[in-house]
């Protein structure tokens, strides 16, 4: 009987460590960028749809051209944060592509969007600058180069919906102390500068209260600008240019 335990409870120990084992066993490489990615993933969320605290944005479905652009900035000094620089400052213009055009490639569907919070007249605010832009400061509509639906435009202008309030109010405001830039002409600068903290606060509000359409991914056009407005020109958002030239 005693022997008969023992050998049960070495059986039961041996099996365990096998079950153990498994569990913290690395996974199997594939040599994939999905593989490659999981740096990416570990604060952009799983397959890039974007991290749990309102500060690392999505990647999935991102246009190809504005991602390496973002890669480039970061790399190169035009956006500013230790983590992503220290990331991606060795590696090179064609291989920041296949980074991008893999987030790019990636359909995921969005969460819900979060329940609106702000006063009503601020969400009223946000969406006529969304819609409609501000002709007495020069702040043209969000939609003019985001696209009518916000779902950004091919291959270089991202979409605005699907991210939280807190991302959007940090980013507008590194363009308005230059914290963030983009090639010039930096168009995004420009507009931001134009605006004041409320309406910051009221754009990044609506926006982020707005449902993402289905489809979500980006348009193939440009919409036309209004009648008697010029098209912004913006450094950052030409046709992608060839991996391996420095923009």
């Amino acid at each position: 009987m005693i022997l008969a335990m023992r050998t049960l409870r070495a059986t039961g120990l041996m099996t365990l460590a096998t079950v153990l084992g498994a569990a913290v066993a690395a996974p199997r490489f594939e040599d994939s960028m999905a593989q490659r990615l999981l740096a990416c993933t570990a604060c952009h969320g799983e397959q890039g749809r974007a991290g749990p605290d309102g500060y690392y944005p999505r990647l999935a479905g991102k246009p190809a051209g504005y991602l390496y652009h973002q890669l480039l900035n970061f790399r190169d000094g035009r956006r500013h944060y230790g983590l992503m620089t220290g990331m991606v400052d060795t590696l090179s213009d064609a291989y920041l592509m296949d980074i991008a055009r893999h987030f790019a490639a990636l359909e995921l569907p969005y969460p819900p969007a979060a329940p609106a919070t702000a006063p009503p007249a601020l969400l009223r605010r946000g969406e006529v600058l969304a819609r409609q832009g501000d002709a007495a400061r020069g702040v043209p509509a969000c939609t003019q180069c985001h696209g009518a639906r916000l779902t950004g435009v091919a291959p270089d202008i991202p979409g605005l919906l699907g991210l939280p309030r807190d991302y959007l109010n940090a980013q507008l405001g590194a363009w308005q102390t230059g914290e963030r830039r983009a090639h010039a002409p930096d168009c995004m600068a420009q507009i931001a500068r134009r605006m004041d903290a409320a309406d910051v606060s009221a754009v990044a509000a609506w926006l982020a209260a707005q449902p993402v359409p289905v489809p979500s991914g980006p348009t193939a056009t440009m919409p036309a600008p209004p009648p008697g407005a010029t098209r912004w020109r913006c450094g950052s958002a030409p046709a992608v240019q060839a991996a391996g030239e420095r923009p």
